[in-house]
């Protein structure tokens, strides 16, 4: 029996893998989109969130019929309850990243964001393909400098979108209403993704150190 316990825990990790190496794609794939005007490619993530979706229930069902089979203790419990958090938190980046998608397809064949903001959202969009690449790494590694380095990139995010609502609230801005709603969702749409990855990076340091709150965190 602890043979299976075990097997079904490492089973959780690997879904926890698997879904954000979905996200990964999902965000890489609707920035471009985002960024080119490109319809196709924005469709493409829409209908490929419906698989990032069907992990996360599936997970999310192993986990619970665990914690009812198997009462878990002590890090075995941790491990268990933070996989179902984690895992939401992945669910939401999904939906994210299809969020900005739907912009992308919603605008075509015009751009979403105008020339002025065009550097900043490129800057934003890395941030985010690169804060889920370390979440990736993350969760094969539990290396909490890999954490510490989630929560940096988040800070430049926050950086980042508080710049584009100020750019937005500025007297010279000039764009049409919907052009500034856009770029006020598609700039929360980023700064978001980037809070549930270091939600992620949290639940993960939680796992290894025991603590809500370690040093540096």
């Amino acid at each position: 029996m602890r043979k299976v316990f075990q097997s079904e825990l490492t089973q959780v990790g690997d879904d926890l893998i698997e879904i954000s190496k979905l996200v990964h794609e999902a965000i890489t794939k609707a920035t471009t989109a985002f960024e080119g005007a490109d319809v196709d490619l924005a469709q493409d993530v829409i209908a490929a969130d419906a698989r990032i979706d069907f992990l996360q229930n599936s997970l999310d069902e192993r986990a619970i019929d665990i914690l009812a089979l198997q009462g878990p203790v002590a890090s075995d419990l941790r491990m268990i309850v933070g996989s179902l958090r984690m895992s939401a938190s992945l669910e939401r980046m999904g939906d994210l990243a299809r969020h900005v998608a739907q912009l992308a397809r919603l605008r075509y064949p015009a751009n979403v964001i105008p020339s002025s903001l065009t550097e900043t959202f490129q800057a934003m969009a890395w941030y985010d393909i690169e804060i889920v690449a370390k979440v990736i790494e993350l969760l094969e590694t539990r290396d909490l400098e890999v954490a510490r380095d989630i929560l940096k990139i988040n800070i430049a995010v926050d950086d980042l979108h508080l710049s584009v609502f100020k750019a937005i609230a500025a007297p010279e801005w000039k764009e049409s209403a919907a052009t500034t709603v856009d770029v006020a969702l598609a700039s929360r749409y980023f700064e978001r993704f980037a809070d549930h990855g270091v939600s992620v990076a949290r639940k993960v340091t939680y796992l290894v150190t025991g603590e809500w709150q370690p040093e540096g965190f």
